[in-house]
């Protein structure tokens, strides 16, 4: 690969970099710098609504890392850039420096040295750790704005936010960059060989935050990797705006790879969506706010039904098939939760210190009780119990049983067996009420700034990326990254301790497997660190 322009060595200016196998480059200035690459297989066996692996299509993809090290264990993961396969790429002023309404902004560009910090509370000795590039325009782009013809796909189940997103893109495109080709492809994946394509313009997008759902539709599965790069490559379009969960990022990239292998002068940009906000690195993911907030009502309507009659249970069931941060969030800000319950807290029902004994005691001193419990949260019981098959859908995922009516079934068989108690238990299941609303107002601020972070990122040559805010500040994230695992509720943290002070209920564990998680959480930094060494030093070699 022939060496060209970079500012990677502006990143940090103590930065030592060892000699690299391969040279590389960043491409806003003249100024040269090098980088590991590291070769990773990704596995890609249990895609989500884009399954690479669905309906035959795809290969495994292999990603190249790109890593620069600095002093004090400073370590940048940085994203591929087009001009890595595409060395003789021209570039263009940023028209963002004409635009008016930028005119007041005392910096148009991010600095090209800028990172931001992955974990940000350190001890004066401790290592910098892992940075990644932060987001945001830059002084040159690569794409001429005639010459940009982007497109837009929704993947996987809904979530609040999908419509502001693909309203922000296309009118971000527009009126920073001038573009005026964007193409919707309708029902995801398979609607790049399979549907038609929807013209997006602001004129047609500019009501649809309000909404609910997404305006190009969606579907799990329909990943067929060289049909979709055909369908990219004939189209001529330059920019595709991939937006889903960590299923649909794993199609992202494979998307990516190929277009890397063909040689494609195109951006491949991923939005992270899910509801659950279990996509690891960033933040939080878009529509979480929103849906935490819609589990009020639910919350709030099993409370005024439990308290209004003798012995009166409310049971709520939210979403969260593997992780359990929608449930948790809901019950600390409701405050009118006795119980959540989550995948990631093993619970019991028979027994002493068992689910059964605490809600007879709950009812004793307060009358009623309010339980929450993610979906995904007691399914090793549930299967137990009624011994059903292991099935999947489209996307890979595991078909669930619905735990809230079996969890409510066993507490009325319990205490029709007790014949000291008769209760009153209400079920409450508002999971697709939620998945469907529009977004509030705090996740539409944040589908915003995604899209111009995404749009930003495209624009500047940037590629096979994802976007989001890491400790507060929007950064662009390399897919596998994203894709390595899923974000889950840590039941050793304080946050978790908040919930269980909240609502007074036991921790339904056996204290050693709670001196075994603590365990596990302290050796997974050192292990973590450990296999950059390691891949590191074989680099070196």
């Amino acid at each position: 690969m022939p060496t060209v322009s970079s500012t990677t060595s502006t990143i940090s200016s103590s930065a030592s970099i060892s000699t690299p196998k391969v040279r590389c480059f960043d491409p806003a200035t003249s100024s040269p710098a090098t980088f590991h690459h590291r070769r990773r297989s990704m596995n890609h066996s249990k895609c989500s609504s884009d399954s690479p692996g669905a309906n035959g299509g795809a290969m495994a993809a292999i990603a190249d890392q790109k890593i620069v090290n600095g002093e004090a264990g400073y370590v940048l993961e940085d994203v591929p850039h087009l001009t890595d396969y595409l060395p003789d790429l021209p570039t263009y002023p940023d028209p963002l420096q004409d635009n008016p309404s930028y005119s007041v902004v005392k910096q148009y560009f991010v600095n090209m040295d800028d990172t931001v910090a992955q974990k940000i509370v350190v001890q004066k000795n401790s290592p910098r750790g892992t940075h990644f590039r932060r987001a945001g325009p830059r002084q040159k782009v690569y794409f001429e704005l005639d010459e940009v013809h982007a497109c837009i796909v929704t993947c996987g189940g809904l979530c609040p936010g999908l419509n502001t997103v693909i309203r922000e893109i296309v009118c971000g495109l527009h009126h920073m960059y001038g573009v005026n080709r964007v193409l919707g492809i309708e029902g995801g994946y398979r609607g790049f060989y399979a549907r038609n394509t929807i013209t997006l313009t602001p004129k047609v997008v500019n009501d649809i935050h309000k909404r609910g759902g997404t305006i190009l539709g969606t579907s799990r599965g329909g990943h067929i990797t060289s049909k979709i790069v055909d369908s990219i490559e004939d189209r001529g379009i330059n920019q595709v705006y991939i937006i889903g969960g960590d299923g649909t990022q794993k199609g992202a990239s494979v998307i990516f790879e190929e277009i890397r292998r063909r040689g494609l002068k195109v951006a491949v940009v991923g939005i992270p969506k899910t509801i659950d906000n279990d996509i690891p690195v960033i933040d939080k993911s878009f529509g979480f706010d929103t849906a935490v907030e819609e589990a009020q009502r639910a919350i709030n309507a099993a409370h005024v039904e439990s308290e209004s009659i003798e012995n009166g249970i409310g049971v709520v069931k939210l979403m969260g098939r593997d992780s359990g941060f929608i449930a948790m969030h809901a019950t600390l800000a409701s405050r009118d939760v006795d119980c959540c319950l989550i995948p990631e807290s093993p619970f019991y029902l028979e027994g002493p210190g068992g689910l059964f004994e605490y809600i007879e005691r709950r009812l004793k001193e307060n009358g009623h009780m309010v339980i929450v419990i993610a979906e995904g949260a007691g399914q090793e019981l549930l299967s137990e119990s009624m011994r059903t098959m292991e099935q999947a859908d489209a996307s890979g995922n595991k078909l669930l049983q619905d735990v809230g009516l079996w969890i409510s079934q066993k507490i009325k068989d319990h205490f029709a067996r007790m014949q000291k108690m008769a209760i009153n238990l209400k079920y409450i299941d508002p999971t697709y009420m939620i998945r469907a609303i529009p977004s509030n107002a705090s996740d539409n601020v944040y589908c915003t700034l995604l899209a111009h972070s995404a749009i930003h990122g495209a624009m500047a040559g940037y590629t096979g990326f994802t976007v989001g805010p890491v400790n507060g500040r929007h950064a662009y994230i390399p897919f596998y990254r994203i894709i390595e695992r899923q974000n889950k509720v840590v039941i050793t943290d304080r946050m978790w301790a908040r919930l269980l002070s909240s609502t007074n209920q036991p921790s339904f564990l056996d204290p050693k497997e709670v001196a075994r998680k603590k365990t596990e959480e302290t050796q997974e930094p050192k292990a973590s660190h450990d296999r950059l060494e390691a891949a590191t030093a074989v680099l070196i070699v």
